[in-house]
């Protein structure tokens, strides 16, 4: 990266307001956000947002595409990218007490079997739970599953149990926990983190021990749904549909053998695959 091009990026990364909505972005990335939930997720104005974006598209680290009459903007993740790699090799001259913080990316991610999964939705009640259980019959010994939500004191919903039982996952060891039970020292280190809601992926999360592969995969809350029990049952089974086309893709992963950037192109490809056929 030219280091005109750089200054302008650091400057812009400068203030508080636009670094949150890039840090925002990147929580969601690959997919696009639209300014009103950006503007919603950080407490911001439209008319701050909107400078803000502007801004940031400017300097080339964020992307902006029409979808009808709506604007969609994402973070550019290969302008990002020449960003942190002008800030570790250029600037940092790639001094090894500068860079042992920073992950090997070509890597394999890990060695052993049983990798650490989990998902996280805002409740635990419905979409957390189904990719569990989804993944803890779909993936064999290969995964270890786990669910939590941002939210505390919440319940499996009955409606999402019974789609689960229907569909012939055992629900008897199922629960509602929260995220904080794998943030302590002893909880499992995670290889994958998945977010399944808008709500969770937007929340400030520190980053997790290990370097984990991420992955967004947001679909509406079922808990949400409105109209007769027939109607809301059809679109908690609907959800449960969208997961577990995901969870089936990404279990046939060959994990093992990928590194650690192929390895994210294939879980970000699986989320696109799917909105594509929305």
């Amino acid at each position: 990266m030219e280091h005109d091009r750089a200054s302008h990026a650091f400057a812009t990364l400068g203030h508080p307001g636009r670094l949150a909505v890039a840090r925002l972005l990147m929580r969601f990335a690959p997919r696009a956000v639209r300014p009103t939930e950006i503007a919603q997720a950080l407490g911001l104005k439209p008319n701050t947002l909107s400078h803000y974006l502007s801004d940031l598209t400017g300097c080339g680290l964020v992307a902006v595409r029409r979808q009808g009459r709506s604007l969609l903007y994402s973070i550019d993740v290969d302008a990002t990218g020449r960003l942190l790699g002008y800030l570790a090799m250029d600037l940092g001259r790639a001094r090894p007490d500068v860079l042992t913080s920073i992950p090997q990316s070509k890597e394999p991610t890990v060695t052993h079997t049983g990798f650490h999964v989990l998902f996280i939705c805002s409740g635990n009640s419905a979409r957390s739970l189904y990719a569990e259980a989804l993944l803890r019959d779909l993936g064999g010994d290969r995964f270890i599953a786990h669910s939590a939500g941002t939210r505390a004191g919440t319940h499996p919903n009955p409606l999402a149990l019974q789609v689960l039982d229907r569909n012939g996952h055992d629900t008897t060891t199922l629960r509602s926990k929260h995220l904080s039970e794998f943030q302590s020292p002893d909880a499992p280190r995670m290889d994958f983190v998945f977010t399944v809601c808008d709500t969770s992926a937007a929340e400030e999360c520190p980053p997790w021990p290990g370097q984990p592969i991420t992955g967004h995969w947001g679909l509406p809350d079922p808990v949400k749904a409105q109209g007769t029990d027939a109607e809301r049952a059809l679109v908690f089974a609907r959800t449960y549909a969208a997961l577990r086309r995901r969870i089936e893709a990404f279990a046939a992963l060959p994990v093992a053998s990928l590194d650690r950037i192929s390895l994210q192109n294939r879980v970000d490809q699986i989320d696109a695959r799917e909105l594509a056929k929305d």
